[in-house]
Formats: structure tokens, C-alpha cells, sequence
């Protein structure tokens, strides 16, 4: 796999119906007329992904007083997921990608570079959907920390 599928602006937003942290089922039309930042992490629990979701944490009032939710989405099962939550005190929704689909779907799981060489993996990355599921904002290749500021500078929130 060397070209992956990128989402854009005005895109629809692939749906999914994946397992939260709990392995209740949560949809992308669950947040229909409403907005929802999707971000894509590679793993729970390893320093950059625990930065980018306690960042997302962090900000979670002030963007929800904006009326946006947030989920994230890595191949974690659920219960690491859960642990994962637990620690970090993590208040949004955190959903269980395993086979990669939608992760693949959304152009978040391909070859990327990492320290110099090429590899397949998550891409981080991460989006604004808007109420009527479709992508507002796309970015791939986020950092995980100092992002979320930037998304909220973008967003005026």
C-alpha cells in the first residue's frame, strides 16, 4: 500500500459503528446536528498518544461549549482502551478500530515515514466533521502536541 486515500474538505465522512472503551457501539451518525472532531492515535498509553488525549481533555470544555465532540480512534481493544481512560482521566469517547477499516477508510492507516524509514502504520491525524457528516477540516500528519491549539485557532474556539 503506498497511496493512501485521503479525505478533503466538503468529503463525506466514511461512517463507521465501532466498540467504545466499554464495547458499547458508537456511530458517526450518533453525532448528526452536531459537530465532532474524529482524531486517529497509533496506540493508548505510549508518551505522544497520552499527550494528544489529555490535550484533547484539557480543551474538551471549551470545545464543547462550542458545541464539537470528540472521539478517538486507535487499533486498541477495549479494554485497553478502558485502562487507558481510567488513568488518564479521559472524558470523551474512545472507540476500538482493530481491523484497521476504518482507520484505512478515512486515510488514516498507510505508509508514513517514522525516524527515516518508511513503515506502515497509523497516520495521526484528525478531523472536523460538521452536523450534516461532512469533513470540514482534514489534517494528516498532526503532531501530538500543539495541535489541538492549533485546531482551536482554526476553529476560533
Amino acid at each position: 500500500m503506498t497511496e493512501n486515500h485521503r479525505l478533503s474538505p466538503g468529503d463525506t465522512a466514511p461512517a463507521f459503528t465501532l466498540p467504545d472503551a466499554d464495547g458499547n457501539p458508537v456511530s458517526l451518525s450518533d453525532f448528526k446536528g452536531r459537530k465532532v472532531i474524529v482524531y486517529f492515535y497509533p496506540a493508548a498509553s505510549t508518551p505522544g498518544c497520552t499527550k494528544e488525549a489529555c490535550d484533547f481533555r484539557d480543551n474538551l470544555a471549551e470545545l464543547n461549549g462550542a458545541g464539537i465532540e470528540v472521539v478517538g480512534i486507535s487499533p486498541d481493544k477495549p479494554a485497553k482502551l478502558a485502562k487507558f481512560r481510567d488513568n488518564e482521566q479521559l472524558t470523551f469517547a474512545l472507540l476500538s478500530d482493530p481491523d484497521k477499516e476504518v482507520l484505512t477508510a478515512w486515510g488514516a492507516f498507510g505508509e508514513k515515514t517514522m525516524y527515516g524509514k518508511k513503515v506502515t502504520g497509523v497516520i495521526r491525524s484528525t478531523f472536523l466533521v460538521d452536523e450534516n457528516g461532512k469533513i470540514e477540516a482534514a489534517q494528516y500528519n498532526v503532531r501530538a502536541t500543539g495541535h489541538v491549539a492549533k485546531l482551536r485557532r482554526d476553529l476560533s474556539v
